[in-house]
């Protein structure tokens, strides 16, 4: 069925939106199959994979930039995903893959783009020597790369949880802090643990090109909680009935220019079109906030009672607002909830509104889970892993997706605050629970799938 051609009132509105309201494409990521680039050693595959992505990719940054002039519409970032590397690396005959990182991190400057996606593994139900070895590489890898994003799945409701591999990441995700210290842990800004990982997800750090997707592919994530908090602004008197519907219709107009540009770019690029990703993704900016909508329905503050219900109904009604308007809505699609990217959130922190406890409540609703969390640089290995089981608990039981990106600060302790800069914006220090998670832990093994997960 062809894309239905949107009409000129419509155009005239989405102007508004992008001029007033803070609607833009967050980004248009090229999905880029490795799986020919194998070789046994390493500097053929390094050789493939960079001549691969510069020629696959040598024009997503112009056409992007042409797209944004000739609709007036902003792409905020261009960016790449790929095979997972454990997959593409596992014949190479070497111990680490902190080559490839680099050769990753080479070609995605040349072709110009702000991230790469896919040093990833996929190891719900257990790893692979190259699995092993890929985990062990990020460490390294983020901390001397600047575009390469990273993320490992380990669990989905048909496999259950990988414990072994939760315990591993929570040491990865300290040393990656450790080794980008004088960044105040940035490296860990850029990798995601993930349960249920969508294959199709545009949306870094977790992005990656999945074994069942095209060679190549355009998706796109576009985001809009400036449009859909004006929008609630206007109906003060609403119930949630009226409300959730004013939702749907905006989610409607988003998606729908969301796959104007997904198509058109995948038509300039001779590439096909595969989803959009209509999440809710804040920035720092004001008025760009997932945490001011919730307050615009009612609330004093994000994370006071009533917040959870707040969010569940943003995030069904964005759904099925994206599912109305286009038959290729993919990847997260819904509401995130980060912390440090969220102005809104921040203020609810400092506030003593929100807190940890509160955000793992909104994670079973939302279309993520705990996104960039800044905790005390002494959190232990253990405490992290934990953290993560918790989060991976709630989207194995839920049959959702759900993914813990958090940042152990060296140095920096609670109510301390942390910068980051650009769309990483900053966050303050939140406090975790004091006991011990140790033994729990170092229990290993693989925690079952649930009996729900027995659908055949």
């Amino acid at each position: 069925m062809p894309f239905k051609s949107i009409n000129s009132e419509e155009i005239l509105e989405t102007i508004r939106m992008v001029e007033t309201e803070n609607l833009d494409i967050r980004t248009i990521t090229m999905g880029i199959s490795l799986r020919d680039c194998s070789h046994p050693d390493i500097k053929i595959l390094c050789q493939n994979i960079y001549e691969k992505i510069t020629k696959k990719a040598e024009q997503l940054v112009r056409v992007g930039e042409e797209i944004e002039r000739d609709y007036g519409i902003p792409i905020i970032n261009k960016r790449i995903s790929v095979t997972p590397i454990a997959l593409v690396a596992e014949a190479a005959k070497v111990d680490d893959y902190v080559e490839i990182a680099l050769t990753l991190d080479k070609a995605a400057k040349e072709v110009g783009v702000n991230f790469i996606g896919g040093f990833s593994a996929l190891v719900h139900k257990g790893m692979t020597i190259g699995d092993e070895k890929l985990i062990k590489s990020i460490p390294q890898s983020l901390a001397q790369t600047e575009r390469v994003c990273s993320s490992i799945n380990i669990a989905t409701t048909k496999a259950g949880i990988n414990m072994d591999a939760v315990k591993l990441m929570g040491h990865i995700i300290k040393d990656t802090a450790e080794l980008t210290k004088e960044q105040d842990g940035l490296g860990c800004a850029k990798l995601v643990v993930f349960c249920n990982v969508p294959e199709d997800n545009p949306f870094m750090a977790g992005a990656f090109h999945g074994v069942g997707e095209p060679e190549t592919v355009i998706n796109v994530g576009v985001s809009g909680p400036g449009v859909v908090l004006n929008a609630i602004r206007k109906n003060p008197e609403a119930d949630f009935g009226e409300l959730a519907n004013t939702i749907k219709q905006t989610a409607f107009k988003i998606t729908r220019m969301g796959e104007l540009v997904g198509r058109e770019a995948g038509k300039r690029l001779g590439v096909p079109f595969g989803i959009v990703d209509l999440s809710l993704a804040p920035t720092p900016a004001i008025g760009d906030s997932v945490a001011d909508i919730l307050e615009a329905m009612g609330l004093e503050k994000c994370g006071t009672h009533g917040t959870t219900a707040a969010l569940a109904m943003l995030n069904d009604a964005v759904k099925k607002g994206g599912a109305m308007a286009s038959s290729y809505v993919g990847g997260l699609s819904g509401a995130f909830i980060p912390v440090s990217e969220d102005a809104g959130m921040i203020r609810a922190v400092e506030a003593g509104a929100l807190d940890i406890n509160k955000l793992e409540a909104m994670t079973c609703v939302c279309s993520v889970g705990l996104d960039m969390i800044a905790v005390p640089g002494d959190t232990s290995a253990a405490t992290i892993s934990a953290i993560i089981a918790d989060e991976a608990a709630i989207g194995m039981i839920n049959k959702k997706t759900t993914a813990v990106r958090i940042i152990p600060v060296p140095n920096k302790k609670v109510g301390e605050m942390v910068v980051f800069g650009g769309l990483l914006g900053h966050a303050p220090i939140m406090a975790v629970n004091k006991f011990s998670s140790d033994i729990f832990i170092n229990r290993g093994g693989r925690i079952p799938a649930p009996v729900h997960a027995l659908t055949n």
